[in-house]
């Protein structure tokens, strides 16, 4: 329906160049939306995912650019975005902080450490290497739309058939019975903060070489409303239960799609977050009514 309407509105929308072209760009909201679709379903939320991720760019980008390793630079981004994801998860799980506030605190964290490393200054990416084999394509298309969709499909069974799984949607739909049932909530909590950090990482990686450069401003706060507004609209219950990250995927597709639409129709950057903020309440009282 979303793809219908907008081809009947936005002329050369359904090309496959303009096709790629977005499922190139929700790569990396797919990632991040996976992530916040699993902090989501336990209960919590998770604001510093793109700080953590531009961060993690940065940290990455640093090392190819002064040691020369692609390799060990794109293994560190993923291990500076899975420790952030530690340390939100040990503060809400074991310190019983409140989610919103301790993520809000990490992404200031975070932002003013990518300034302050990076003097507002972009890293450049060296090394052709780690471009190259992030934007491989097969065929025509992007390795990185391959290895979402791979990715996707692995964390949705993980999250539907494993224990772990279970264990989640247990915690999210209402954590007191799950422990009285036996289940450690407590590291279930701090596991899906651990697979937001990972996927943040992950993202950072996509980012990175797109880009071909890391700083702080490819982690803009407002990049949380398109990751919210991802796992929303692809079905995920900010109350906590509902959902699954292959919904949060194909939410992240159709904000790119609307971002997309939007900037070939010429709209002012100002109207799109309004539009995408009513999106996000929309679905919300959606899921608010659902519930009653």
């Amino acid at each position: 329906i979303v793809l219908l309407t907008l081809s009947l509105f936005v002329e050369n929308f359904l090309t496959t160049r303009n096709t790629i072209n977005v499922l190139m760009q929700s790569a990396a909201l797919g990632l991040m939306a996976i992530g916040m679709s699993v902090v989501l379903i336990g209960g919590g939320i998770d604001l510093s995912i793109p700080s953590v991720m531009a961060f993690s760019a940065i940290v990455g980008a640093i090392f190819m650019r002064d040691v020369g390793s692609p390799v060990i630079g794109a293994a560190l981004m993923v291990v500076v975005g899975t420790l952030a994801g530690c340390i939100n998860g040990y503060a809400v799980a074991y310190l019983k902080m409140i989610p919103f506030v301790v993520t809000l605190a990490m992404m200031t964290i975070m932002t003013g450490a990518s300034i302050w490393i990076t003097n507002s200054v972009s890293v450049p990416i060296y090394s052709f290497d780690f471009i190259d084999a992030v934007l491989y394509r097969v065929g025509n298309v992007p390795a990185p739309v391959i290895f979402v969709a791979i990715i996707t499909v692995i964390v949705f069974f993980i999250s539907s058939r494993s224990l772990f799984g279970r264990w989640l949607y247990a915690v999210g739909t209402n954590a007191e019975a799950a422990r009285v049932a036996g289940i450690p909530t407590r590291g279930v909590l701090f596991g899906t903060y651990i697979v937001s950090g990972f996927f943040a990482g992950l993202a950072a990686i996509v980012v990175a070489a797109r880009l071909g450069a890391a700083s702080a401003s490819i982690g803009p706060d407002q990049l949380v409303l398109d990751i919210v507004s991802a796992a929303v609209v692809g079905g995920v219950s900010i109350y906590g239960g509902v959902g699954s990250p292959l919904g949060a995927v194909v939410g992240a597709v159709i904000i790119t799609l609307i971002s997309n639409s939007m900037n070939m129709m010429q709209v002012p950057y100002t109207a799109t977050l309004i539009i995408k903020g009513i999106v996000i309440i929309a679905f919300v009282a959606l899921d608010g009514l659902r519930r009653r």
